[in-house]
């Protein structure tokens, strides 16, 4: 799935690309351009910037553990649309906490849903078999992209943070 072009529901060709440590600039432009919702559905509270330290964790990966690909469009890769990664826990092996991004103007196209089926691909494809991720009780639109991923969805509530676990299919 990555670098096969993908359309939205806009019309806008879009590729899944690993992202690159010299990312950082484009990461941080993409995130200066979240709403302040979106940044708090992502990070579980307002983050208004990411420090150096962030971009640095965000892009320099090493593409087994720690997996995130962006889209971006297939006019400009250099703009990113979105993010998505996973990272392998180091206690289970086979669990991997996921977490997916997408800019306001692109969300609600699809995307999402295609950046999760690319990860779960490639997750599966390293040994990992389930996803979890905590996010808040009402990011709908997380929510409604893990049941799209996985038929087998567990979750347990905390205090409005939802932890969840995906069972990814063989």
């Amino acid at each position: 799935m990555l670098h096969r072009p993908y359309r939205m529901a806009d019309g806008t060709q879009v590729i899944l690309r690993p992202i690159r440590s010299d990312d950082k600039r484009s990461l941080g432009n993409a995130f200066a351009h979240l709403s302040p919702e979106t940044q708090r559905l992502r990070f579980l509270a307002p983050k208004p910037r990411l420090t150096t330290s962030d971009l640095r964790y965000l892009t320099e990966i090493d593409g087994s553990d720690h997996v995130a690909v962006a889209a971006v469009p297939a006019h400009d890769p250099r703009f990113i649309l979105g993010v998505g990664r996973f990272v392998r826990s180091l206690e289970n092996p086979e669990a991997a906490e996921v977490a997916i991004v997408i800019g306001d103007p692109w969300q609600h196209q699809g995307l999402g849903h295609h950046m999760g089926l690319a990860l779960a691909d490639l997750a599966r494809a390293g040994g990992v078999r389930r996803f979890t991720a905590s996010m808040l009780s009402d990011n709908v639109a997380a929510h409604r992209l893990f049941a799209s991923i996985s038929e087998r969805l567990h979750a347990e509530h905390h205090h409005g943070v939802e932890e969840l676990v995906a069972e990814l299919a063989a």
